[in-house]
């Protein structure tokens, strides 16, 4: 009986709890339970960017998971596009095939992927590349630094998130959350149309 009771009050002490917590994410987020970490899957909506309310991305410098220097001014006058993930994260699992054939369907257009695998280690992040077959360069942000030079752009705590950059360095599209094979291609094709 004292056992029985016991755990009723723990229940009821622990609800208002994990109703607040459920509240937090809102009606158009996750919270992602893979990793912990922390952070909000929000729920793979996309916005195209007026040229005329497009901002610069900053430019971003690092190591690649391989070991390379790479900035993104280095992608000057490309489309580019940009996706923040890291192993740990259930939708970034869901949508790296769809990124992977993006990237190879369009790269013949002259568009460019880079990715930003945040707050991992780099052990798992080199599984998690090989296990999708990612064949584009991904930056280390271990400390979660360059996630958070784009807090203007999207939310700092969401992951995965998904920028088109276009020719001039301006962002013209997002996605917050995971995007999926006809998304991205249709933000893809938009941009690149652009002259």
């Amino acid at each position: 009986m004292r056992r029985t009771t016991s755990v009723c009050i723990a229940v009821l002490l622990a609800a208002p709890l994990l109703l607040s917590l459920a509240g937090c994410t809102g009606s158009d987020a996750q919270v992602d339970s893979s990793g912990g970490q922390g952070f909000v899957a929000g729920d793979g909506s996309a916005q195209v960017i007026d040229s005329a309310d497009r901002e610069a991305a900053p430019d971003l410098v690092g190591t690649t998971l391989n070991g390379d220097d790479l900035a993104l001014s280095g992608f000057a006058g490309d489309v580019v596009v940009l996706n923040l993930w890291a192993s740990w994260c259930g939708p970034c699992r869901a949508e790296a095939p769809a990124l992977q054939q993006v990237y190879t369907d369009s790269r013949k257009m002259g568009v460019e992927f880079l990715g930003i695998n945040s707050r991992d280690q780099e052990a798992a992040a080199a599984a998690f590349e090989k296990n999708f077959g990612i064949t584009y360069p991904s930056l280390v942000d271990e400390s979660g630094e360059l996630q958070l030079a784009f807090h203007d752009s999207v939310p700092a705590s969401s992951i995965p998130w998904t920028l088109v950059i276009d020719r001039d360095g301006l962002i013209a599209a997002r996605v917050v959350g995971p995007t999926t094979y006809s998304q991205l291609s249709d933000l893809v094709d938009e941009v690149v149309a652009e002259r």
